[in-house]
């Protein structure tokens, strides 16, 4: 039996940093291949070290040819060795991707559904960047640093001033990548902000194009959006003048560096004190660019290091931020006891409490109907019920067990949900009713029964085939909604809170769901319906009054139906005694006048 694998401290910590540290053997193979590479991209100074040399002083053909052949294979082999490289690190960062892309959307995922910062498609690209950074010009820029160590060596054994002279250009190129990052930086990370928001925003215009168009927005939503899109283009612009401008010093000093160690060499020569005599001018030369190749083209990259560093940093942020959830022990099927209890909740990111200490309970087979004013906490209440945000105070336990705590996997399958605005996704109508697991038509189809809409479903082109498109483009609002009632009892679930589950129907789709809420009585499922209609009523056997976030009244339907009638009842009584007294002191005040 093989022991338990040993949790990794770092991949808890700094799961990104741990993943890209995960892939060093590969890494290690990349930089032999490179140090190999440079040592061969010296292959052709060589040669033309031997062609000014032997092969001018010997005049023969055949040293020639040999020599070309020579050359020639090199440059083969050098191909050959870039492309092994290019795989090398491009299974690096696959492997990457591949370690953390469920990580990444889940967190996304998480994120959004706790309105945390960060929760955007954004944090795909951000993913994307890191990843390619690993493939880009820039790593293999700094995996040529060591062969670059080596020309430096050769020049200095050739002459040590000439090393001296290399050394001042890397010196110097060092200096233009410090002021880079610390010109461009901000400027990079600014522009990326504001490219985000961008974005983001563009996308929300999207999801709401048809209220921008039908009330002519259009016009004032673009203005809004091009302010976003001007600050990008400015700090973008700022940051590409100085990256240009440094990028191009780096590649001047080391075209100039090569000329200086030219000349350098030649009056080394001129005074006999060149290793190698006059043949090893233009070997030096060529060395002295190879020392400051890499660096320079680290300069030339430079946007796109900044670019992933941001990019890291968000990631790396965000996923220490929201560990992933461990499932935990399993805990048996629940039965549907639900127990509410003092309750305190606000939404995600504020202290301002919405629901204040609400408890209440339903038993298997029961419906309670939740009513209340707008903005009494009814929705915050569905969240709760579902897990979907967390208690500041007390618990909704299902079966006794803590309902957010419960790992959505495994309690997932037996709730089942409608929330007020209905989510549908880009599928079959069978598979948005089957929540896109493995399709069970003889499920599907006991839904569909429940919900009332089988016939319906059945006169669409295809069928349970047919496709919806997003968000269910295809279908009506009734439709929509009933489809979405269908998903919610799939898999006959002992638990279902329905928030306004007849905002969108006609009397037919009432009567239908009149008739669901029996037989999900029946079954034993207990069910929580959020309405402001009262045409659910003769389904509820308790009902829940909620009144700025506090429990009103609550207990067995006719006995709240009573209640709220003499409330009411009584509320008339004072408000006339009140309306006869204001008349009486009218008329009071008109007789004193006369």
């Amino acid at each position: 039996m093989k022991p338990a694998p040993r949790p990794n401290p770092l991949a808890e910590a700094k799961p990104l940093r741990a993943s890209i540290l995960a892939q060093r053997p590969l890494y290690i193979q990349a930089g032999w291949l490179s140090f190999v590479i440079g040592l061969m991209m010296l292959i052709p100074s060589w040669y033309m070290f031997e062609v000014y040399g032997r092969v001018l002083d010997s005049r023969n053909v055949m040293t020639l040819v040999w020599l070309l052949v020579a050359v020639v294979g090199v440059y083969a082999v050098l191909e050959l060795l870039e492309v092994a490289r290019s795989r090398v690190l491009y299974r690096a960062s696959e492997a990457v991707d591949q370690d953390l892309r469920t990580r990444v959307f889940n967190t996304t995922f998480e994120a959004n559904l706790r309105k945390i910062a960060g929760g955007t498609t954004q944090v795909f690209n951000d993913l994307r960047t890191v990843r390619d950074l690993l493939t880009s010009p820039a790593l293999t820029a700094a995996l040529d640093i060591p062969a670059a160590l080596v020309c430096l060596v050769l020049l200095v054994a050739i002459n040590p001033w000439l090393g001296v002279v290399a050394l001042l250009g890397a010196a110097v190129q060092v200096g233009l990548a410090y002021i880079t990052d610390r010109r461009t930086m901000p400027t990079l990370t600014e522009a990326t902000q504001a490219s985000i928001e961008g974005q983001n925003y563009a996308a929300g215009t999207l999801r709401n194009a048809q209220v921008i168009e039908s009330m002519g927005m259009l016009g004032n939503v673009h203005a809004r959006w091009m302010q976003r899109q001007k600050r990008f283009l400015v700090r973008q612009s700022e940051a590409s003048d100085t990256a240009g401008l440094t990028s191009t010093a780096a590649k001047l000093v080391q075209t100039m560096q090569s000329s200086l160690l030219l000349g350098g060499a030649c009056w080394l020569a001129l005074h006999d004190s060149l290793a190698g005599g006059g043949g090893m001018m233009i070997v030096a030369s060529i060395f002295g660019g190879r020392v400051l190749a890499p660096m320079a083209q680290m300069v030339s990259q430079w946007r796109a290091i900044v670019s992933a560093r941001d990019a890291y940093s968000r990631l790396e942020g965000l996923l220490i931020k929201l560990p992933p959830v461990k499932p935990g022990m399993a805990l048996p099927p629940p039965k549907g006891l639900l127990t509410v209890e003092a309750v305190v909740a606000s939404a995600p990111g504020s202290t301002v409490p919405i629901l204040k200490g609400v408890s209440f309970g339903a038993l298997p087979g029961e419906v309670v109907m939740v009513v209340g004013p707008s903005a009494s906490g009814k929705t915050t209440l569905a969240r709760l019920l579902m897990g979907l945000w967390p208690a500041a105070a007390g618990k909704v336990r299902l079966d006794s067990a803590d309902v957010h705590t419960w790992h959505k996997s495994q309690l997932g399958p037996y709730l089942g949900y409608l929330p007020q605005g209905i989510e549908l996704f880009d599928g079959t109508v069978a598979e948005n009713i089957a929540r896109f697991g493995k399709v069970d038509m003889a499920l599907v189809r006991a839904a569909t029964d429940l919900v009332g809409i089988t016939e319906m479903i059945e006169q669409l082109d295809e069928g349970f085939d047919t496709r919806i498109g997003e968000d269910g483009a295809v279908l009506s609002g009734g439709q929509r909604q009933r489809l979405g009632l269908a998903r919610a009892v799939y898999g006959h679930p002992r638990f279902l809170v329905l928030d306004e589950p007849n905002s969108s129907l006609d009397d037919a789709g009432e009567r239908s769901l009149l008739a669901m809420l029996g037989k999900l009585k029946a079954t034993g499922a207990s069910v929580v319906a959020i309405t402001h209609r009262t045409t659910l009523l003769p389904a509820a056997d308790k009902v829940l009054v909620l009144n700025d976030g506090q429990v009103a009244l609550f207990g067995p339907r006719d006995d709240v139906l009573a209640a709220l009638k003499k409330a009411n009842e009584d509320a008339a009584a004072k408000a006339e005694q009140a309306r006869q007294a204001r008349a009486a002191q009218t008329l009071a005040l008109s007789g004193g006048t006369k």
